[in-house]
């Protein structure tokens, strides 16, 4: 299961139809994408909260999705799958969608956008664009 893939097309889909917040899985990288998500403007905040499903607390995060007025998810592209891993230097970051997207890569310095990887010189696995 492609826990990444999965909580990006809920968070599209929960937007497309106007709801307000999803509750999505918890993992570190998970946690890392979604604080990226909020700062390039497309989900307004986040909170890491447990919830207790039979005998058991499993840990969600509750992402407040944007109203109106703000950045919305359009589409998401998958670049890596968990079948086919896409590396990418420092030289080969372009901008998404002319600068209105986003590219989220995994780098030695964590999950960062393109755009910071561009500047810190540094290039690694690129996860998804959204714009």
């Amino acid at each position: 299961m492609y826990t990444l893939g999965n909580m990006l097309i809920q968070l599209k889909n929960a937007q497309s139809v106007g709801h307000g917040r999803v509750l999505v899985p918890f993992s570190k990288m998970n946690l890392a994408v979604i604080t990226l998500l909020k700062d390039g403007g497309f989900i307004d905040g986040f909170e890491k909260k447990k919830r207790k499903l039979k005998k058991s607390e499993v840990n969600f995060i509750d992402v407040k999705l944007n109203s109106d007025d703000g950045k919305k998810i359009n589409n998401i592209k998958l670049v890596s799958k968990p079948s086919r891993r896409m590396y990418i230097g420092k030289k080969e970051i372009r901008p998404v969608m002319e600068g209105h997207g986003m590219l989220v890569v995994t780098t030695p310095r964590g999950v960062i956008s393109g755009e910071e990887a561009k500047k810190q010189g540094v290039g690694g696995e690129a996860l998804f664009e959204v714009w």
